[in-house]
Formats: structure tokens, sequence, C-alpha cells
């Protein structure tokens, strides 16, 4: 069943409220015979007003200026009631007024969509990840607070030359005088960050339009660094009475002859070695930043190693299935190690998961698509980036080839 809707506006004056023959002018929008007004904070002469037009009586400069004012707030009421029915709202002369007034409308803000994000995601993101999105608020509010003295900004006032300039101040931004500048790809990381966080404001209706339309990231290429044949084989013979140095390079090479990250190993049970498809022991289970299923088939310096640390203090408080160290603490005893073995690399446990891919098995001919399944990549475009290092490894074995030949043919 359908209903009628009534809507109409007028304009009317208090005039026993007149001071000086001096009284305000209203606007009353009706709905459905119910009527809410809008003072228009302007006075008229009680005398020139025409209750019957609604408007000021002659063809003065001043009856013709406030007569025109009244047209354009009619209209505008007007063109809030159409906006409303078209947004199939429950339509009311409140709701109007409050869209006139542009009282109806919630204006967020950075802080809003960042806190918005963070709350939604805490159950689908890791804390560090979440971690990363609050440091990206924090430096982007340091910008706002250095360029525009401001503590927040609502969403609708971002705009192309907010993001320009909030990239130029990343690539500058020291956040302790101990660090460095922050490094292209890391200031792209947080532009990124913030990209999303527009993104999902645009998707929610929070703002209507997108101030990154015109943007385009910078990512500069960086190859992955890792260990050739002969440092692993450096590292691998390392013997040494330091106990806490051998623990970390045992852990180290573990990592490179499985590819698991820091996280992973870490996390890992004797629950997860558990016999394969070929009757031999595998490690099966989850990277912990994607939950992509992972079964990788143990070599022998891997079995030696998880059978060295069986009984081990760290394994037996843990209850892992290697000796539990801390990221940093690997870290750093990894610098130590380089010394040791002269190895002129930024020594990290995460290049053990990059030496796996191409030292260990892309070098020695197993299949991309068995070492996209090995690290637990959900796409192969992530592990082709391996490949890309291990065709510039065979470009300079095949020069110095050519070097060799050319050598030969001087010496005839």
């Amino acid at each position: 069943m359908r209903t009628s809707l009534t809507f109409s506006v007028l304009f009317w004056i208090y005039t026993k409220r007149a001071q000086n023959n001096q009284t305000n002018i209203y606007a009353r929008i009706t709905v459905n015979g119910k009527k809410v007004n809008i003072s228009l904070k302007h006075k008229v002469n009680v005398n020139a007003w025409d209750p019957k037009s609604q408007k000021l009586k002659g063809n003065s400069p001043t009856a013709k200026e406030m007569n025109l004012y009244l047209d354009e707030v009619k209209s505008g009421i007007v063109q809030c009631y159409r906006d409303l029915k078209t947004e199939k709202r429950v339509l009311t002369a409140e709701l109007i007024k409050a869209r006139y007034l542009g009282e109806d409308k919630i204006y967020y803000t950075l802080n809003d969509i960042f806190e918005y994000h963070n709350k939604i995601m805490v159950h689908k993101l890791k804390a560090n990840t979440i971690g990363h999105y609050k440091t990206t608020q924090k430096h982007i509010l340091t910008y706002l607070n250095e360029k525009y003295k401001m503590s927040n900004i609502h969403l609708q006032n971002l705009d192309y030359e907010f993001i320009i300039g909030l990239e130029s101040f990343l690539r500058s931004y020291q956040s302790r005088t101990s660090q460095g500048t922050i490094s292209n790809n890391v200031a792209m990381k947080h532009i990124q960050r913030l990209r999303k966080m527009i993104t999902l404001a645009y998707n929610m209706e929070w703002v209507d339009r997108d101030p990154f339309v015109m943007f385009k990231p910078k990512i500069e290429k960086k190859e992955r660094e890792f260990l050739t044949e002969m440092e692993l084989q450096r590292i691998e013979s390392l013997s040494c009475s330091i106990d806490r140095l051998m623990t970390v390079k045992d852990l180290f090479v573990f990592g490179c002859y499985t590819g698991m990250s820091y996280v992973d190993i870490m996390k890992l049970k004797k629950d997860n070695v558990l016999l394969g498809i070929d009757g031999n022991n595998w490690i099966m289970t989850e990277r912990l930043k994607t939950k992509t299923p992972v079964k990788i088939p143990l070599l022998p310096v891997v079995e030696s190693l998880i059978e060295k640390y069986e009984d081990h203090p760290r394994t037996m408080f843990s209850g892992g299935l290697m000796p539990y160290l801390s990221n940093q603490k690997l870290n750093s005893y990894l610098k130590e190690i380089a010394d040791m073995c002269g190895i002129n690399k930024n020594l990290t446990f995460h290049m053990a998961r990059h030496t796996f891919a191409t030292t260990v098995t892309l070098s020695n001919g197993v299949p991309i698509e068995t070492v996209s399944k090995l690290l637990g990549h959900t796409k192969i475009v992530t592990t082709q980036i391996y490949a890309r290092v291990i065709e510039r490894k065979i470009s300079e074995d095949m020069q110095r080839l050519k070097d060799c030949f050319s050598v030969q043919k001087t010496n005839f």
C-alpha cells in the first residue's frame, strides 16, 4: 500500500518579537503535517514583508537581494528533500532540516578510519601487522603536526597535495636520531597502508572521492640477498667454543635447508615431524603469516640438527623442535658469525630463507613450482623473484665461460 507524502517550504516572520520594527525571518519545513523552523539569521522590516508571497515588497535593491536569497534557500531545501528521497531515507521535517544545515552527516577523521580498521582486523591480522599500521598512523600524525599544525584531519580534506607532501616528508623522516632516514620502499609501504585506509573509507561511503586517483607508488626493485654455496659451507663448517654462537649457527643452517622463516621455526613442535608420502620424515605445518599449509621433506642435515637438539635445555624448556632465541638476538649474533666466516654481507636470519630458495633449491635444478610450494608462497610470482636472481647467476657464469674461451684462443 502506497502512502502519500506532503512536503512544503514557506517563509514567515515573528512579528510579536519585533524590535524597532525589525524581526527575524524563518523558513518552515513541513512533512506530513509536522513542522520544523530554521532561523535564517536575517532581519526584515515588518511593514515591508508580504505574508502572502512570503517575500519583501517592492523592487528596491534591498528587497531584490533578500528575495533572491530566499529563492536560494528554498531551492537548497527542496534539493535536500530530493536527495534524501533518492537515498530511500525515511523522510521527516527534522531530517531535511539536518541535511540542509549539514548536521546529518558524520565527518570522519584519519584517526577514525585507522582505529576502525585496527579494531575490525584484530582477529584477521597478526599483532605485528597491526603494529605496522599504528606506526604508519603515528608517522602521518607527525607530518600533520609539522606541516599543518594539526593533531587530526577530516578524511574529506585529504587531497593529492597532502599525499605527495606526505611522501616527501617520509623520505627525509628520522623517527629516532640513532636511525637513518626511511628508505624509498619503506616510505611506499606507509603510503600503501594509507591508501588501504582511504579505499576502506571510500567503500563505506565515509568519503566521496579518492585522493589517490592520480598517485603512482614508486617501488624500487631490489634483488634478494642470499649466501653463495661457498659462503654457506663456511658457516656450516664453523666451529667455536661459544655455545650461543654454535646454537645460532645451527638455527641458521636449519633455515637454509628448510626455507622456513624465523617465526615458523620457533613454533615448530615434535608433532610437526611426520611420515610423508615417501615414508620419510617431513615437516608439516602452516605459515603463521598466511596460514598456507607447508610440507617439507627433511634433508639429512636438518634431521641431524633435530636429533642434536632433541634433549637440549632450551628445547626442553620451550617444548619446541629447535632451541628458542629471540629474533633480535639471532640477528645480532649472526653479525658475529659473518665476521668469523669472512662474509661481507648483512647477515640476517631471513637470509636463510632466501638462501634455501636460490643456492639450495633453484640452483640445483629443483623446479620453481616445487620451490614455491616448499616456501609456502600463495603466488608463484613471488617465487619468480628468486628465479630472476638465478638467471643473473647463470649469466655471470656464462660470462666467465666466455672469458675462458677468449683466453684459450689468445694462447693459440
